[in-house]
């Protein structure tokens, strides 16, 4: 942990940032179902079409928020990252108004050359957003940090939806 970062959260807020410690894995009743839809992301991804992007990540987040039986998000796919002159923002996660969707936002070209992301890259980013949802809708946490439960529940996503691709 954090010790430093921790030490400026409130009470409240490191009630929080425990609970989300003690998750370390969130399991994909359907990840078998998933696999094929990351093989279309990582077709699709070096092509470059943000809507035909869309389209693959939205099939792939609706899947597992419909495995998990939680509402789902709305993905956007954007183009160029933003940037200062020190990082490249790669997603975002908003929360959802009342009544509405969540929605996570995703940039699939590098800021400075205009590349297409690496795939893996991607996918991470995108799962990391998630994260974000599973803290509120999944775990009913009031918040989500960057906790080191969290960074596990996000790696084993991404082992739960890739493992089969590339061997």
């Amino acid at each position: 942990m954090a010790f430093t970062y921790y030490k400026r959260l409130t009470r409240r807020q490191q009630g929080i940032y425990r609970k989300s410690n003690e998750v370390p894995v969130v399991q994909l009743p359907n990840w078998r179902a998933l696999r094929p839809i990351t093989r279309r992301l990582e077709e699709v991804l070096p092509g470059g079409d943000r809507h035909a992007v869309r389209e693959v990540c939205a099939e792939l987040l609706n899947a597992m928020a419909d495995g998990l039986k939680i509402r789902r998000v709305r993905i956007v796919v954007l183009t160029r990252r933003p940037s200062d002159e020190s990082e490249e923002l790669h997603g975002c996660y908003t929360l959802a108004p009342d009544g509405g969707h969540a929605v996570i936002k995703v940039w699939m070209r590098t800021a400075k050359r205009n590349q297409v992301v690496a795939f893996k890259s991607f996918l991470r980013t995108v799962l990391h957003e998630f994260c974000h949802h599973l803290d509120y809708v999944l775990l009913g946490l009031a918040d989500s940090f960057h906790t080191e439960g969290f960074y596990q529940r996000e790696s084993s996503l991404f082992r739960q939806v890739i493992n089969k691709i590339g061997g």
